[in-house]
């Protein structure tokens, strides 16, 4: 691994170790500190029953605190955008490590001119990685793009619901009622960020965990493994929350989308923490 690489890779991991923290504590606090205080909860749970009112009305009177709350949600999973390719890139060099180490076991005991008439040229490479280093590996380009379509639908969906939230409740009074277009782009902005979004967020997690499941300890340190597994457990609880937000958008969440939201930022932490730990091969 050249060093560039494991020098982008640590920057990298100090970014997500961001992320994960704004998503696992920052948000959080932000809402029980500031946001649960002024009324929020009530204010959502009447949007989840029917009630944009009082959703509407709140988001006027406490525009400032709404922005904010929206603010850090978009800055954490903006910091994770690079993740998916990140760990793509990790798990198609160990696959290339592993490959390289079972070729030297199975030339073991052949000649020197035998080994040089079977030795395959190792195309031109960026950042250690060869140039197509991705064929045969489709699951890991499916996560890898997953992954990316689904934090930047997270990041822009609710960058374009916190928009509009803004225009209408700025607008919107006791004595006027939202336009009638109002519920339908609401719940089809909420469908985008928590259901499509979510959707493919656990499809990339999914494939991420399988892929180092698979060769598990063969190829893969412990603490990789039990990586790789939890991986699995985030994208059910994504799953689950994808698919409770599609049956009531209206509410913007679901029962299982705060404890997946939390497992994925535990999960991004425990990455990050790996990859700023990184040292060169001696």
């Amino acid at each position: 691994m050249k060093r560039t690489f494991l020098t982008k890779l640590r920057i990298n991991g100090a970014y997500y170790l961001i992320g994960a923290l704004l998503l696992l504590l920052g948000v959080p606090l932000y809402q029980s500190l500031i946001l649960l205080p002024q009324g929020y909860g009530d204010a959502l749970a009447s949007a989840s029953k029917g009630s944009l009112s009082s959703y509407l009305l709140w988001i006027g009177n406490h525009l400032g605190q709404f922005l904010g709350y929206r603010a850090l949600l978009i800055i954490a999973f903006t910091l994770l955008v690079s993740l998916p390719f990140t760990l793509f890139r990790i798990i198609v060099a160990q696959e290339i490590l592993g490959e390289e180490d079972e070729e030297e076991e199975n030339t073991e005991g052949e000649d020197e001119k035998d080994e040089e008439a079977g030795s395959i040229e190792t195309p031109p490479a960026t950042d250690a990685m060869p140039a197509d280093a991705w064929r045969g590996k489709g699951f890991a380009v499916l996560a890898a793009w997953s992954g990316l379509s689904s934090i930047v639908l997270y990041a822009l969906g609710t960058l374009a619901s916190t928009i509009y939230l803004a225009i209408v409740s700025n607008t919107f009074s006791m004595h006027t009622t939202a336009p009638a277009s109002f519920p339908v782009i609401f719940a089809a902005l909420s469908i985008i960020t928590n259901t499509i979004g979510g959707g493919l967020l656990a499809l990339s997690c999914l494939f991420f965990g399988a892929i180092i499941a698979r060769r598990g300890l063969k190829l893969w340190p412990g603490v990789w493994v039990a990586f790789g597994y939890t991986a699995l457990a985030v994208a059910a609880l994504l799953s689950g929350s994808a698919v409770g937000v599609a049956s009531a958008p209206m509410g913007d969440q679901a029962v299982l989308t705060t404890p997946a939201i939390l497992l994925f930022a535990l999960w991004i932490l425990w990455f990050g923490f790996m990859l700023v730990r990184l040292k060169p091969e001696v």
